[in-house]
């Protein structure tokens, strides 16, 4: 190495010793992450270019202050996140892995699939620091998609921060919400069908675009739901169009369902996912269940699914209001704050709640018993080990109240005997109260009808891509935005999947309505427009 090199190289060591100096110093069984902002503060929005350095020596090993940047060391975009934690003296961010002019990389940080979009959760109010952790781990054995994460601690422009949870973000990805990338050219035919995330949830953040529900909920509103998936201001207007279209038919077979045996509304909506997605949110007795941070995603080709689930530090009793501290009482049966009317019509359905019987008593016979769930709080404190200490000594919140609090232990010791008996008690009462019959199998094996009708806009071909449970037998009416019947026919169904060709040639130009029955009983309704 020449002269001009070696002293390029002291120099750039010197300016890396600056920025990320560490005045505390410990070990850690959790990874350490370093943030510098380089003088500049975080904002709400946008992101900005920092300094991201990160410890980790891998599962197990100890994690000093004084060791080098071993697992990460470059630049993130970085931004606060939260609505309402944003009040709280320690911040949760979002953050991108970015190379030196910005731009967008994919790291596996701390050993998960490897993505760019990241979140450091900060757990302060939740003096458990586990509630979201708890609930992402409880889930998993589901078999449904739920955010990965990680504990660490973290120092901000050198000071230290305390217990944060690294978590993925949300987002399409085969990782992630595992559904198509819908691209913009993709308006029409079966593509049209899938890549779409979306949300209840308040309009600060991501999402904040959308459309509002034409069915009321129990208060009289109109709930509105956001496009997250595609983003609001990449989604096509064919696109938007569509993923409408596909929830208000959902809710209107919902809205009017008289639950006769042959309901039409699980034509749009994968059962198993919507229990399953009641059960994690009843089991939790989450205070904004239902109405916050509540997300729904659709496949191409495939029906509506509840989740991925999503913000539980308000969970577990830890709210003083709306009783959210009682261990008893259904989250689905509340009005509070303008639940949508999804969740108590199912619960009007005696096979739905009779499948969500027998998914219950399944998942308390394993992973949900209390000797399980227990085995999982208690390991998630010990992975904290002595860095709650730490955490606390950072934020002196032990046995003060931190809004919404209903508990204030003395302790985290205290806060975790409050959480464990709490858990004790609620599932005890599910037990006792969970309604329906277990008189099914589980997964649900529900006869229905999948099918999509494409092209459309139509010119010459009408094509119905039909997948049936059994053999029967579909009536498909055609008519004209005046209401008279221009074209029907009855179609006879085999057991599997199929293609069905109509001639629509000789149709005038114009928009036309279809409607598909089995056995006198509508259950899909659409659009088309004839060229």
């Amino acid at each position: 190495m020449d002269q001009k090199k070696f002293f390029s190289c002291i120099v750039l060591l010197i300016l890396v010793v600056q920025v990320f100096a560490r005045e505390t110093s410990f070990t850690s069984k959790l990874p350490l992450i370093f943030i510098n902002t380089n003088g500049r503060e975080i904002p709400d929005e946008p992101k900005i270019l920092v300094d991201m350095g990160i410890v980790w020596n891998g599962e197990g090993e100890e994690n000093s202050t004084s060791d080098d940047f071993n697992h990460y060391f470059g630049k993130v975009g970085i931004e606060i996140r939260g609505s309402t934690s944003q009040s709280f003296p320690k911040k949760s961010y979002s953050f991108e892995t970015r190379n030196q002019v910005g731009e967008d990389i994919d790291f596996p940080i701390l050993g998960l699939p490897e993505e760019e979009d990241w979140i450091l959760y900060a757990p302060y109010s939740d003096k458990s620091l586990i509630r979201n952790a708890l609930t992402f781990s409880l889930a998993k054995p589901l078999g449904h998609y739920a955010s990965r994460c990680r504990f660490v601690e973290l120092f901000l422009n050198n000071e230290y921060q305390g217990i944060y949870v690294l978590m993925e973000k949300i987002k399409r990805e085969d990782t992630r919400v595992d559904i198509e990338k819908l691209t913009p050219d993709e308006t029409r035919g079966v593509d049209l069908t899938g890549g779409y995330i979306v949300k209840i949830d308040k309009t600060t953040g991501s999402g904040g675009k959308g459309w509002h529900s034409k069915y009321p909920n129990l208060n009289g509103s109109y709930n509105y739901y956001q496009y997250e998936v595609p983003a609001a201001d990449e989604i096509m207007p064919e696109q938007k169009q569509y993923i409408q279209n596909y929830i208000d038919e959902f809710e209107e077979a919902l809205f009017e369902e008289n639950f006769t045996g042959r309901n039409s509304y699980i034509h749009y909506i994968n059962m198993a996912s919507f229990i399953d997605y009641i059960l994690v949110n009843e089991l939790a007795k989450d205070v904004d269940a239902y109405r916050l941070s509540t997300f729904f995603h659709k496949g191409r080709n495939e029906k509506l699914r509840a989740g991925p689930i999503w913000d539980y530090n308000l969970a577990y009793g830890n709210a003083n209001y709306d009783d959210a501290w009682l261990t008893e009482g259904f989250r689905v049966e509340n009005d509070f704050d303008y639940n949508p009317f999804w969740w108590e019509k199912f619960w009007a359905d005696t096979v739905f709640v009779n499948y969500q019987k027998c998914r219950w008593e399944m998942l308390r016979e394993e992973q949900w018993s209390d000797i399980r769930i227990f085995e999982v709080v208690d390991s998630l404190v010990a992975v904290m080990g002595d860095a709650i200490d730490r955490n606390f000594e950072r934020w002196p919140v032990l046995g003060k109240p931190v809004w919404p609090n209903y508990f204030v232990g003395e302790n985290h010791g205290e806060e975790i005997d409050w959480l464990k008996n709490w858990l004790a008690d609620r599932l005890w009462w599910l037990d006792n109260n969970m309604p329906g019959n277990c008189i099914y199998e589980w997964p649900p094996h529900i006869e229905d009808i999948d099918v999509s009708v494409y092209p459309n806009p139509v010119i010459s071909e009408l094509k119905l891509d039909v997948a049936s449970g059994s053999g029967t037998e579909i009536h498909f009416r055609l008519f004209n935005v005046n209401g008279s019947l221009v074209m029907e026919k009855n179609l006879s169904i085999a057991e599997g999947n199929q293609l069905i060709s109509i001639q629509a040639g000789d149709l005038p130009k114009g928009i036309y309505f279809y409607v598909l029955s089995e056995n006198y009983s509508p259950f899909q309704k659409g659009k088309l427009v004839k060229y």
